[in-house]
């Protein structure tokens, strides 16, 4: 195994696009090292990219937009004085991954291109709007974060490419976000179903609205009916029941030892209309 520790995301790309046979990216290594430990995937080139400037921190753009760095753990977002309060959602997300000792290593960026559906940061991240900075052998482009899982285990990258960041929108006026999930014992199990609502009002009425299931699908979904059953309404009882009725319909399970495909379609409308109601809450000031 060949470990390379660049000083730029350029080398980092450069390293990546001449190597032969397996290839990792190391940032916080909670999927990584654990793979290689249980003998899953074997890198023939493993490059860390912890030592290039910039990729710890978390910053706050002029328009009010935020950017995380790829190397920045879980830990780091859940204590920044500012971020919770913008983007509660996400940081629940986030904060939901592991033990204490993983929140210090674990991060945004590892938990979207480990590609699995159940992946609890990927939904609020969907439902907050949120995009990555790509770097590969042909520039940068910025994609959608809906748009980098395209299956278990599987993303859209091409061979050298390397997500470097992740940003997000200006949370503006009348906003509020939330994720849930469903899990059957312990805080550290794996979501049966997981939910992220992001909302905006006019007054008491809901204009704008993204609501994402994750471990439904073979990738987290963005389920723009779930968002029109809500749009234009106070969200009432009948608003939620048309939204847990459009989270359930927009599902595609499988039956696993965590729950059947009867029992994470049910759970995904009942917690739609959980997670709506809290981000409608904090939409109208509640406390986050």
């Amino acid at each position: 195994m060949d470990y390379h520790t660049p000083a730029s995301f350029k080398d980092a790309v450069e390293l990546a696009a001449n190597s032969d046979g397996i290839t990792r990216f190391l940032a916080g290594g909670t999927d990584v090292l654990v793979q290689l430990r249980a003998d899953i995937v074997t890198p023939d080139t493993l490059i860390d990219v912890k030592h290039i400037p910039g990729v710890h921190d978390i910053t706050r753009a002029a328009d009010g937009g935020w950017t995380i760095g790829v190397a920045t753990p879980g830990a780091e977002m859940s204590e920044h004085p500012e971020l919770g309060q913008d983007w509660p959602g996400v940081v629940e997300g986030m904060d939901l991954i592991g033990s204490t000792q993983v929140q210090g290593r674990a991060t945004l960026v590892g938990n979207l291109c480990n590609g699995s559906p159940a992946a609890d940061s990927v939904p609020a991240l969907v439902a907050a709007g949120a995009t990555v900075s790509v770097t590969g052998p042909n520039g940068d482009r910025t994609v959608a974060v809906e748009d980098i899982p395209t299956g278990p285990g599987r993303t859209s990258l091409a061979k050298g490419e390397l997500v470097n960041a992740v940003h997000l929108p200006a949370r503006g006026d009348n906003g509020g976000d939330a994720y849930l999930r469903f899990i059957p014992r312990t805080e550290m199990d794996i979501a049966v179903v997981g939910c992220g609502v992001n909302l905006r009002l006019d007054g008491d009425t809901i204009v704008e609205a993204r609501v994402s299931l994750g471990a439904v699908a073979p990738t987290v979904l963005l389920v723009q009916d779930c968002a029109d059953a809500i749009i234009g309404t106070t969200l009432d009882d009948a608003a939620l029941d048309k939204l847990a009725a459009a989270a359930s319909a927009a599902c595609n399970p499988i039956t696993d030892k965590r729950g059947t495909i009867e029992f994470r379609t049910h759970v995904a409308g009942v917690l739609a209309r959980r997670t709506a109601k809290i981000a409608y809450d904090r939409a109208k000031g509640a406390a986050k």
